[in-house]
């Protein structure tokens, strides 16, 4: 299977904001060197506590941030070295589905307006297409096609996010960023959204970078997960595995608070002390070090690398030689 999107190596740095006095205040560390790769037609998990990294990862992708370090390539080619033509045809093949479908819908346009703009933005076409591609969309998307008249406040959250959605396909990209899609949704309505984005996948060969807090979300949408914390990565693997069977410390914490996707299933309860440091001044050694209810005198000295361990890639000293 061939990567539509690869990271490597990527981070993102932004200065920290001066004090009164001014003076130098460093740097905050983002995304610290991660590497990951999307394939066609697959869904990345991407999860963790906030602050971790994720909604940079997303902007860097979507090219809303331009990287301080590392790479990303899209179909083999690389980010950096694209023209105004490439950049246009990224920007084109990779959309997005925000988190409030309250705050990302202009509540002072038609839901066919809303729909068309990217089309009437990327492409040359006529009204006839415009009205008739709207309609397919809606219909795509589960809404009536009267629906394309009415303004988005007539409309409930799981509608709206409906509608995001389906001018986030308007213009047929093979990537969407989903950035915490269902989050602001009554939990009645989240199964159908996260059931509509698969029958979407399944249909339009879509990939998706999903990003989410909401771990039985995550496990159930991804075929691979990524776990990070404090802008490094701490896990990856297949998420049926990860899922099931954590192996890095924190990895394990998070599972242990999610909620089960059973009632028989138990789980030992990981609970964690303190708050997520600062990524101003991350602790030396592994960042989770002052957290982890294993931690040992080396995890405060030496960062640990990603390496091999039943089948996925863990970031610990627990398991390193």
């Amino acid at each position: 299977m061939s990567a539509l999107l690869e990271a490597a190596g990527l981070s993102k740095h932004f200065p920290a904001r001066r004090g009164l006095f001014g003076g130098d205040h460093g740097v905050v560390r983002a995304v610290d060197d991660i590497s990951f790769s999307i394939d066609n037609g697959r869904t990345l998990g991407v999860v963790g506590e906030s602050g971790c990294g994720k909604t940079t990862t997303a902007k860097l992708v979507l090219g809303l941030e331009t990287p301080t370090a590392g790479a990303i390539r899209f179909d083999g080619r690389d980010l950096a070295g694209l023209d105004a033509v490439g950049r246009r045809h990224y920007r084109k093949s990779v959309q997005a589905v925000f988190q409030d479908p309250f705050a990302s819908l202009s509540p002072r346009m038609r839901i066919s307006a809303i729909i068309a703009e990217p089309l009437i933005t990327n492409e040359a076409v006529t009204a006839t297409d415009v009205r008739r591609r709207v309609l397919e969309l809606l219909d795509l998307v589960g809404l009536p096609q009267r629906s394309a008249d009415l303004f988005p406040h007539e409309f409930s959250g799981g509608q709206r996010q409906r509608i995001a959605i389906a001018r986030a396909l308007a213009v047929s990209p093979k990537l969407v960023v989903l950035d915490e899609p269902v989050s602001a949704l009554d939990v009645s309505i989240r199964a159908q959204i996260l059931n509509l984005l698969r029958d979407l996948q399944d249909r339009l060969g879509l990939s998706y970078l999903f990003i989410a807090h909401d771990l039985a979300a995550v496990a159930h949408m991804s075929h691979e997960i990524v776990v990070m914390y404090l802008g490094k990565i701490v896990e990856a693997g297949d998420a049926r595995t990860l899922a099931r069977h954590p192996k890095h410390p924190y990895t394990q914490a998070l599972f242990s608070a999610a909620l089960p996707s059973h009632p028989e299933e138990r789980r030992e309860e990981v609970v964690l002390a303190g708050e997520v440091p600062s990524p101003l001044k991350p602790p030396a050694g592994c960042r989770f070090h002052p957290r982890c209810p294993h931690a040992m005198p080396r995890c405060a000295q030496a960062a640990p690398a990603l390496i091999q361990v039943e089948g996925r890639m863990v970031a610990c000293h627990l398991y390193g030689t």
